[in-house]
């Protein structure tokens, strides 16, 4: 897990894609944080993206950084407690203007039954589960 997370800090953007309904939405992310042995993002509630995880948890994420990629299959689940949103908060604190620990708003959530592939053109793959 920990090298996912170095992957994913490392590309400084990755992409989440979600479902909505039956159409595929992507967008852009920033925050990933390791709190209590789980991978973790961030979100707003009051965000598309939110409904969409609450309807589907399933979700993919893509990124690139060094000539390598990485693709992580997971379900998101959403942690409520104030610390795990506050230790987000804490690790990126230019979100500190827009959220707050216990806000309704700001949603935190950890990445379970988690299966990364790290690729390149001139490696084999390499898998990483948790």
């Amino acid at each position: 897990m920990k090298e996912v997370y170095e992957f994913l800090k490392k590309c400084g953007v990755y992409y989440l894609a979600t479902m909505d309904g039956d159409q595929p939405r992507v967008r852009p992310f920033g925050t990933v944080e390791i709190f209590e042995d789980k991978l973790y993002i961030q979100t707003g509630r009051s965000k598309d993206v939110s409904k969409q995880i609450k309807a589907n948890p399933k979700v993919e994420i893509c990124g690139m950084a060094e000539g390598k990629w990485i693709r992580v299959e997971a379900t998101l689940v959403e942690d409520t407690r104030i610390e795990a949103e506050q230790h987000m908060l804490d690790a990126y604190p230019s979100l500190q203007n827009r959220y707050k620990a216990g806000d309704g708003n700001n949603q935190v959530l950890y990445l379970k039954d988690a299966t990364a592939t790290i690729s390149s053109f001139t490696e084999e793959p390499k898998v990483i589960k948790f």
